[in-house]
């Protein structure tokens, strides 16, 4: 409980920087990852429900049919990883605690809900871009030094996948 709380929190100071841009502060801090699946699970847990949470407002909410395009790709490619996750963690003999936003996450969401029109674009667009540059931190530190290799593996296949997302994130603008 103890490890969850620690990693919580560093999950708790990389999220609460500023949405827009990301500094060497805040890389230093996602890049400080948990290595044992009892805290990486949780948090890749959140990150996943966060994505969806949010994508399933941008569909509701965005004017853009290319954010809105994104905000599905986010729903569908993220289920698939919290599907990944709790397979690894059952094979690496977990019983995973249902996906849960952790405090940062529901911070992040609660932000959001409110927002409207043009400012809920560039507030979403602005979230997903850190919000992956954290997710691929975790699975990049967890896929080369976690301690189960069914997570290992995991993490390891989540990499492309949250790259693509940070990728695509370069040519969305708010409408």
């Amino acid at each position: 409980m103890k490890h969850l709380l620690i990693s919580t929190s560093l999950l708790v100071a990389a999220i609460a920087a500023p949405a827009v841009g990301s500094t060497p502060a805040v890389e230093a801090q996602a890049s400080r990852t948990p290595t044992k699946a009892a805290q990486f699970v949780p948090m890749a847990a959140s990150s996943d429900m966060y994505e969806i949470e949010s994508s399933r407002l941008a569909l509701e909410r965005s004017q853009s049919p290319a954010i809105k395009q994104f905000a599905q790709m986010m729903i569908d490619h993220h289920t698939m990883t919290t599907q990944q996750v709790t397979q690894a963690a059952q094979a690496s003999g977990m019983t995973p605690p249902p996906p849960a936003l952790l405090p940062p996450h529901r911070t992040l969401l609660d932000k959001l809900q409110p927002a409207q029109g043009r400012d809920f674009d560039r507030m979403y667009l602005d979230q997903q871009r850190t919000a992956h540059r954290q997710a691929l931190a975790l699975h990049q530190t967890y896929s080369r030094r976690g301690d189960k290799e069914p997570l290992r593996q995991a993490a390891a296949g989540a990499v492309p996948i949250v790259q693509q997302h940070i990728d695509q994130l370069k040519t969305l603008s708010p409408t």
